[in-house]
């Protein structure tokens, strides 16, 4: 989907060559009124749109309990997609007029309530008999009543080769018996081909493009084992805070938030073993067999952080405790830091570093691959104090490459050695417009490519590995809260969490 918006469908520019595009269907989004439909599924719906590879016969319902009606809604759809592409866009990727108008007159709204029969009784008349896809852009409370009110409506039901299909966002459970639970309720009225558990990490090139660079190059995947490889670090940086969402986190924290899906998906496409074929439930098997290989050993490889007051880009913050709806003694933890091991042929002995964080120092998401040293012997009778370590890393966010780390002799009549880097930034190669990262997951779910999305066993076994955690931060005396202040690298027991092994975080400010 390179330059997502450079090509535009026949339709709206009447020539080139055509993707192929998805197959005509309903778009029903369950809280379409909402900021994440606003924010990020109408402006990856228009990038589509955009890119020729939605059918002419595609169309929007967003439900939701609010008072709007059509007009209201396309105007607040339309606004939203102006400030998107003013915030992320370029002289050269307005907001085409052409392409809003053939999206406006597409877009309806329902009014209703998720737990009434009624409200999937109407909508019902608005599917028709043709394919569906039903988004739930809402709390996860609402998930199960609403698989289970399309199952009455007979919404769910395939017929006539036509497909129904649902999207679930996280946070797909809060541990893992309530995660298995979710999973037994949707499977009764769904068939797992039917779910497309979304995490939006997965929709993001770069993590699209571990499995192209390990699988596809000759001299990265003979390296990508534990004779070569001496750890891993994971890394997911915030720099905002709760912002109005204190009543939920509250009750979630970092570790639930991130480590069971992103960051262990992230972990999953990095370990894992190559599929026979890119098919999807090859690619999830894969992911299945690494994450049921990982655990988290003991409470002192876990490090829970809070944020206290400090600055931002030179702006004071408050701390956690002083953000709204949060209690004055909460002990949930907005950092994460945490070593988990991985039991197979592969990675016995590589150790894998996760952190995460909110109102640390920078915006940042990568993987750091830190291969082992080479033997120092033959410069021990140079001026050469330490050698290089050789790191390849993935930047994830904001910006999307890969840079490798490694030394080389500095000019002149003796041998010293300098640390260099090489750079791919995809920005620079490839054209892109502005983007959500949900344009992929939600073509692929159009298409009926469930690769990047989450089987139940992938979804357990995330959480199967996290659980001790989360059992663990329930003890104070077996998971201690660690202060840190707003705008730093997060709590010096992170740091002291890797100094054990010998080895330091990988700089979050270069």
């Amino acid at each position: 989907m390179d330059g997502i918006v450079a090509s535009a469908t026949s339709e709206i520019e009447g020539a080139g060559t055509q993707p192929r595009r998805a197959p005509p269907c309903t778009f029903v989004v369950f809280g379409g009124g909402g900021d994440l439909t606003k924010r990020l599924l109408v402006p990856a719906i228009y990038n589509l749109a955009c890119a020729g590879l939605l059918d002419d016969r595609f169309s929007i319902v967003a439900v939701d309990w609010a008072e709007l009606s059509d007009e209201i809604l396309r105007a607040q759809f339309h606004e939203a997609l102006r400030d998107f592409v003013a915030k992320r866009g370029t002289s050269a990727t307005m907001l085409r007029d052409d392409v809003w108008r053939w999206l406006d007159g597409r877009i309806s709204y329902l009014r209703g309530s998720f737990e009434e029969m009624e409200t999937f009784e109407r909508l019902g008349a608005r599917v028709g008999d043709g394919n569906a896809v039903f988004y739930m852009a809402v709390a996860a409370r609402f998930f199960g009543p609403i698989v289970d009110h399309l199952g009455q409506a007979g919404l769910t039901n395939e017929a006539g080769g036509t497909y129904r299909r649902v999207i679930v966002e996280k946070p797909f459970g809060h541990d893992l018996d309530s995660a298995r639970e979710l999973n037994t309720r949707l499977l009764a009225t769904l068939r797992e081909r039917q779910i497309y558990r979304i995490d939006h990490y997965l929709g993001k090139e770069t993590v699209q493009n571990i499995m192209a660079l390990r699988f596809s190059n000759g001299f990265f995947e003979p390296l990508w084992n534990r004779q070569n490889i001496d750890h891993v670090q994971i890394t997911a940086a915030e720099t905002v805070g709760v912002e109005k969402r204190g009543r939920f986190y509250e009750g979630t924290g970092a570790l639930r938030d991130m480590v069971p899906n992103h960051l262990m998906q992230l972990l999953a496409m990095t370990a894992m073993e190559a599929p026979v074929s890119f098919d999807a439930d090859a690619v999830r098997d894969e992911k299945s067999k690494v994450l049921k290989a990982t655990h988290c050993a003991a409470p002192e490889d876990v490090v829970r952080g809070q944020y206290g007051a400090g600055s931002i880009g030179g702006v004071p913050v408050r701390g956690y405790r002083e953000e709204p709806d949060v209690a004055p003694d909460s002990r949930t933890e907005t950092y994460v830091a945490m070593k988990l091991n991985i039991d197979n042929w592969r990675w016995a002995g590589v150790p894998f570093y996760l952190r995460t964080g909110k109102r640390l120092a920078v915006r940042k998401t990568e993987i750091a691959i830190h291969f082992r040293h080479a033997p120092y012997a033959l410069f021990r009778d140079t001026p050469v104090e330490r050698l290089t370590p050789n790191i390849m890393t993935l930047h994830i966010q904001p910006t999307e490459g890969v840079t490798m780390q490694f030394g080389a002799k500095i000019p002149g009549p003796t041998v010293r050695l300098g640390g260099v880097r090489m750079k791919f930034d995809y920005s620079e190669w490839f054209a892109e417009g502005p983007s959500t990262g949900y344009e992929t997951l939600i073509y692929d779910c159009l298409a009926g490519d469930a690769t990047l999305f989450q089987r139940a066993d992938n979804i357990e076994a995330g959480w199967r590995a996290v659980q001790p955690a989360l059992d663990w931060s329930e003890r104070a005396e077996a998971a201690p809260l660690c202060p840190y202040a707003a705008g730093s690298t997060g709590p010096a027991e992170a740091d002291a969490l890797l100094a054990r092994d010998g080895r330091s975080w990988q700089s979050l400010t270069d």
